[in-house]
């Protein structure tokens, strides 16, 4: 009985925060990139959505449980804002999975890592490391997760799972996130003091990775590790911002890996001091990474065409330094991989999966234990105001000139 009760809560729980957007609103209503347009959109194809919202400011946040938990998009100015997360809405409305990856969109994504190298779980053992050959696991791709409870300011899910990675070591897992909508305090404490102009939204996750099983993970085995995901719209005025740490490169090795899928080229990929920048055009496929040592616990970037600064926090794991390797091939050194990733999507085969981009961190790999867990936190803020007012807020986060977040 006490079961039947908790179901029917939580169904009471969703149908409020369905409830919570205005009445009667028709999708014609909103323009495509307004927020207000998406959540019609969503609505349409899955009666489950998750609302979070602060109606004092405008700020809101869209979740899905079909789709692992994942927040969809996010708006500072409502209805009517603009809509911040990238959404296939191709894909979404056929009701298809894909090949491979079913690239929904969404801004943000929990998946598990290391995705290639000889402990992958994205590919077969004795597979070639091609695209062809690279798939995401149903437990977050096809799968849903299940909700535990649902309010207008936090969402929480659990998934069980089994895993097999690329040498046949097995994997049963417990994945619990928690996503939460963040209030004017909280990103004072995070951000500092903004400037009235400027409109915000943010929102954490907490992710946490369970050993549900009756073995340990092991390096000879391999590991697992927390992978989150962020998908933001490309634009020809857009680029990532990957601070860095400087230093010496015998004590904190080299300051970029750029060869994930072929060498980025130099007018897309610039490294300044203390700085990198990639275009997020949506135009060339290519990824890079930062180590551990290198790594900070931030990102970000700037839309120029649209005066918006993103702003990326994350768990950075102090004097840890074993990172899984996600490179495709396989590897000498499977724990020597990067803590901070950044993706711009671009044509494969003729093909492309969309205009997007990608902010990623990562948490360690996990040795675990039966019953251990790894807990990672990832924040996403965005920032929509003037010129004037952002250029404060590069300089606060970033140390720099709002123009300096530009490859020119």
């Amino acid at each position: 009985m006490k079961r039947i009760l908790s179901v029917i809560f939580i169904f009471m729980l969703l149908s409020c925060n369905q409830n919570s957007s205005s009445k009667d609103e028709k999708p014609t209503e909103f323009t495509k990139g307004t927020f207000g347009y998406d959540v019609n959109f969503l609505k349409q194809y899955h009666k489950d959505l998750i609302l979070l919202s602060e109606s004092s400011t405008g700020a809101q946040v869209v979740i899905l449980p079909a789709y692992q938990g994942r927040v969809m998009t996010s708006t500072a100015e409502g209805n009517p804002g603009a809509s911040f997360g990238w959404i296939n809405h191709e894909l979404i409305a056929s009701g298809k999975f894909s090949q491979h990856f079913s690239a929904f969109g969404g801004e943000e994504r929990m998946w598990l890592g290391p995705e290639g190298g000889q402990y992958s779980i994205y590919f077969k053992k004795g597979a070639a490391f091609t695209f062809d050959n690279w798939n995401v696991p149903p437990a977050f791709d096809t799968e849903p997760f299940d909700v535990i409870s649902a309010t207008e300011q936090e969402a929480k899910f659990v998934k069980e799972a089994h895993l097999e990675n690329f040498t046949g070591s097995s994997f049963d897992i417990r994945i619990n996130r928690n996503i939460r909508l963040l209030n004017k305090n909280a990103l004072h404490e995070m951000v500092g003091d903004i400037p009235e102009d400027i409109s915000t939204v943010g929102f954490v996750s907490e992710n946490i990775l369970t050993n549900a099983g009756e073995t340990s993970w092991t390096k000879e085995g391999g590991l697992l590790s927390i992978w989150i995901l962020s998908m933001l719209n490309a634009d020809q005025q857009t680029t990532i911002a990957l601070p860095y740490k400087e230093g010496d490169s015998a004590s904190l090795g080299k300051i970029v890996t750029d060869d994930y899928f072929g060498k980025v080229p130099s007018d897309r990929l610039k490294v300044e001091k203390g700085l990198i920048l990639l275009k997020a055009d949506g135009n060339h496929r290519s990824k890079v990474g930062i180590s551990p040592k290198r790594a900070k616990p931030f990102a970000g970037s700037y839309d120029a065409k649209n005066n918006v600064l993103t702003i990326s926090q994350f768990t950075l794991h102090e004097r840890v330094d074993e990172y899984v390797n996600s490179q495709w091939q396989m590897q000498d050194h499977p724990y020597a991989g990067d803590a901070v990733n950044a993706y711009n999507d671009g044509p494969i085969n003729g093909k492309q999966m969309g205009k997007f981009y990608e902010i990623e961190s990562s948490s360690p790999a996990a040795a675990l234990k039966p019953g251990e867990c790894i807990r990672h936190e990832h924040r996403t803020i965005h920032l929509k105001g003037s010129e004037a007012s952002l250029n404060e807020m590069s300089k606060k986060v970033f140390g720099v000139e709002l123009n300096q977040l530009q490859i020119q």
